[in-house]
Formats: C-alpha cells, sequence, structure tokens
C-alpha cells in the first residue's frame, strides 16, 4: 500500500515516504517516552510559559538545530546520511541528504521542532538544567550576531 501511495504521490520524482513515517513514528515515539518518564517522576508540564522562557527557547532552538544540521563539528553526524557540497555559509556546511533522516539532520528547519521538544521536555523534567542550556546556548548565539555585525563593520571600514 505504501509503494502505491509513494508512487503516486512522486510522479517522476523520489521522495522516501517510508522514511519520513518511519522519522514520525520516531518523533511519536520519543514524546510519548519523554511523557512517561515526566509521570513516573512526578512532574507536571507548567500552567504557562514566561517570556523569559520562551526566549531562552527560541534562541536555543535556533542554534542547536543550526549547530547540529550546519556545523562542520558536527558532519560526522550527518556523513552517513549526506553528501557534502561545499560551504555554506560561515563556519557551516551545504550538503545533500541521501535519505529521509538525512533531509531531517541537514536541515535546520526540520530539526527545530525536535530540538524544541527536547527543551520542553526538559523544562518539565528538569528545569534548572534545561535553563542552564538553554541561556549557554543563547549567549552563542547573540555571540554568533555579534561576530558577523563585527565583521561587517570592518569590512565597510576598509
Amino acid at each position: 500500500m505504501l509503494e502505491k501511495t509513494e508512487q503516486a504521490y512522486q510522479g517522476e520524482h523520489r521522495r522516501p515516504l517510508g522514511g519520513y513515517l518511519g522519522i514520525l513514528a520516531a518523533y511519536g515515539g520519543t514524546v510519548a517516552v519523554a511523557a512517561a518518564a515526566a509521570a513516573l517522576a512526578g512532574r507536571r508540564a507548567p500552567e504557562g510559559i514566561g517570556v523569559m522562557d520562551l526566549a531562552l527557547m527560541a534562541a536555543c532552538t535556533h542554534k542547536v538545530s543550526r549547530r547540529i544540521a550546519k556545523d562542520p563539528v558536527t558532519s560526522p553526524l550527518r556523513a552517513p546520511f549526506t553528501r557534502y557540497e561545499g560551504q555554506s555559509g560561515p563556519a557551516e556546511l551545504q550538503e545533500s541528504p541521501r535519505s529521509a533522516l538525512g533531509e531531517l539532520l541537514a536541515c535546520p528547519f526540520c530539526l527545530a521542532q525536535w530540538v524544541a521538544t527536547a527543551y520542553a521536555a526538559g523544562l518539565v523534567i528538569a528545569p534548572k538544567a534545561t535553563r542552564l542550556v538553554g541561556a549557554t546556548m543563547t549567549a552563542v548565539t547573540i555571540s554568533d550576531w555579534l561576530q558577523l555585525g563585527y565583521a561587517k563593520l570592518m569590512k565597510s571600514a576598509e
């Protein structure tokens, strides 16, 4: 049935629907495990998310997603599922996916949901450690913007 659906969906294009289905199942399973771990630990979701938590979560999600998807140092994690194509920006790589998992690992937009979900689970299970990680990655994000701004200022001063 999946093969027939895949063929009808993709036409001339190759789309790994079976791989996507596996990723969706893994995501759902991960969320279920996190919810069970929280329940077993007697933890509950907060009544609301404050502005500071949301800001940390957003900046941390951005930085961790890009770090996993684009950083040269994390390329060994992506290498089995992607193909190196060159540099795409300051300290970032461009890679093409070789599978559905490659699409996930090379796409910061795709990874963001996973990272944000992990951060949300962390706020429930280990809020202090999660906020520390969030603050650290937020500092790295701000530092990146400052580095880029500084480089642009230096270039314009020449």
